[in-house]
């Protein structure tokens, strides 16, 4: 299972705003991860002042990996070439980026955006 970047937020904050599913999911599964678009995008939303951690966004993303035991997904030139050819369903790129990831490896996306299964990805919230 692959988690959006706000599951990951969220399950960093303790998980309360998760899907009772998807902390299920995570509890289970045996690998649970994270795309490296999840760290530009947290970087980004540190930067514009939207969202407020305690240590800078490398510290506490490292953190919250080896807390939860997620592996990262670095971004691979395929994964980047699949989000170009998705459907022009949903305009945030670092969403695309997500769907790309999900559909190569056919995983299931943690997500509260159900635009995503517009995509055929398997939505667990």
């Amino acid at each position: 299972m692959l988690l959006d970047t706000c599951a990951l937020i969220w399950l960093a904050e303790g998980g309360h705003r998760l899907g009772e599913e998807v902390r299920s999911r995570i509890a289970v599964e045996p690998v649970v991860y994270v795309s490296a678009i999840s760290g530009f995008e947290i970087g980004v939303k540190v930067a514009r002042r939207k969202l407020d951690l305690p240590v800078p966004p490398r510290d506490w993303l490292t953190a919250v990996i080896e807390h939860h035991g997620l592996a990262a997904v670095p971004l691979s030139l395929e994964i980047c070439v699949a989000a170009t050819t998705l459907p022009a369903i949903h305009q945030d790129p670092c969403d695309r980026l997500i769907i790309a990831t999900a559909r190569l490896n056919g995983w299931p996306v943690a997500t509260a955006d159900q635009v995503f299964r517009r995509y055929g990805v398997e939505v667990v919230w």
